[in-house]
């Protein structure tokens, strides 16, 4: 029999998703755990695997449609199986389509069908189980984290549907039973040191992903802040629209990029420029968040003729103040209940970070080993909650137009040190925005943004 393969659900609230992109096609060849397609939420933005190995038989979803919850995108034929001319049932779903289901307000999961798993931002999908009672019920994440940490299930109370166990469940438990040994609180100042959790240094290639753009506009370069991921910027993408391509370069220690330890900022940014070296694009769009923007700023500043423009969110390197304990707080968070707290300090409002889309960030950090790579980090580029590195000089030998966007409300870095970036950059303050405008405000990010992109474009043509 096929196997089938859904659209899942990747947080309590969704109803639907965006199939973004397709990574296989019909006769495809694929092994369990491959990377099949890209979904997208209003939270986060994510790959889907194959449930299964074998040979893509039949694909009924077009990239570009919204998917309801539940509904059979494809299938993969095992073994020696023929594939027919025609699916198993499923209408083809076209691009701007929605498809239906019999019964919108179902169960998603059925306990006899095979369910994907997926990775990304947004992790929580519930898994096709057997029924057997010595088993208990719990999603892929909890699993992956409980065989991480040497618990064991059948201790944890789950809070899902049908009371199946979740992520967060086991993180609270594991919580609950620290706290019977835990030591006297600490000052703020020694929280910045790490947890004593051991990791290996992994040199492969930093992280990069695309999304084919439908114009033709020079490609957008975009690098995310500490602690963040590619994940973070599917807000302003859709505000940028499609007519340029948009690669994502993941940090190293985040997302999917290696660990690795580095000594300073300088040799931190070496290795984000060795992966810029390899892009195919002659010319592009850079655009840098946080210690993002201070990377950008400095490959702006060593490769000036490849860069058309270089666009700035709330960069880092323009002053040493840096509220260390938000980064320190993110960074340690291994819950999404502690982890809340300090993702709310980087938006204007307390509301402009909701919970779910806190567990759909805490999903992506499960692993102990990303979280004290960070830490590791976060004291090499911030010691002593300073930030050690300043990109004011690089900044006065940009030779692309130069934007830079900032929150008012900005609690993590100042606003005010956009005063000190050189006469040539044009400054861009939006009010109800703190450090994270292009998830608050998007679409206001994206009109300076675009136009910098004109401006860029329209100086490369002049040369």
């Amino acid at each position: 029999m096929p196997v089938e393969v859904i659209l899942p659900k990747v947080d309590m609230d969704m109803e639907a998703g965006l199939l973004a992109q397709w990574h296989v096609s019909v006769g495809d060849k694929v092994d369990k755990g491959a990377a099949l397609f890209d979904i997208e939420t209003d939270k986060a933005a994510m790959e889907v695997e194959a449930p299964a190995s074998g040979i893509v038989g039949h694909i009924v979803a077009e990239a570009g449609s919204r998917i309801p919850v539940g509904q059979v995108v494809a299938w993969i034929y095992t073994g020696n199986e023929d594939i027919p001319g025609t699916p198993p049932g499923a209408a083809f779903i076209g691009n701007g389509d929605t498809a239906e289901t019999e019964d919108e307000g179902r169960e998603v999961v059925d306990e006899a069908r095979p369910v994907v798993a997926t990775t990304g931002q947004a992790n929580e999908l519930v898994l096709a189980e057997s029924s057997e009672p010595s088993r208990p019920r719990a999603t892929p994440a909890a699993r992956a984290f409980a065989r991480k940490n040497g618990i064991d299930l059948g201790s944890v109370t789950g809070s899902g549907p049908n009371g199946r166990i979740q992520a967060d469940d086991v993180s609270r438990w594991q919580g609950e039973q620290q706290t019977f040994v835990a030591e006297p609180a600490v000052a703020e100042a020694n929280l910045a040191t790490p947890a004593p959790t051991d990791w290996q240094e992994d040199h492969r290639p930093l992280s990069l992903t695309r999304r084919k753009g439908r114009g033709g506009g020079l490609p957008v370069l975009l690098i995310h802040g500490f602690a963040a991921d590619a994940a973070g910027w599917v807000p302003l993408e859709k505000a940028l629209g499609n007519e340029r391509e948009i690669i994502r370069i993941e940090l190293p220690c985040h997302g999917r990029s290696p660990r690795v330890r580095v000594d300073s900022f300088r040799e931190f940014t070496r290795m984000v420029v060795k992966t810029f070296d390899d892009l195919d694009a002659e010319r592009l769009h850079l655009v840098g968040h946080s210690l993002g923007g201070a990377v950008a700023t400095a490959i702006a500043d060593i490769r000036p003729r490849r860069i058309a423009s270089l666009s700035l969110i709330s960069p880092a390197g323009l002053g040493p103040e840096i509220d260390a304990a938000a980064l320190y707080g993110i960074a340690r968070a291994s819950r999404t209940d502690s982890l809340v707290p300090w993702l709310k300090r980087l938006g204007a409002r307390s509301d402009a970070i909701s919970h779910d889309f806190a567990k759909a960030a805490m999903m992506s950090r499960m692993e102990p080993e990303l979280r004290a790579a960070q830490l590791e980090l976060a004291e090499i580029l911030f010691p002593d909650g300073t930030q050690s590195f300043d990109l004011s000089a690089a900044m006065e030998r940009v030779e692309a137009p130069f934007k830079i966007v900032w929150g008012r409300q900005d609690r993590i870095l100042p606003w005010e040190h956009a005063l000190r970036a050189p006469d040539a950059a044009g400054l861009h303050l939006l009010d109800k925005a703190g450090h994270i405008p292009h998830i608050e405000r998007p679409e206001a990010v994206a009109l300076p943004l675009l136009e910098n992109f004109r401006t860029g474009e329209i100086s490369a043509y002049q040369r």
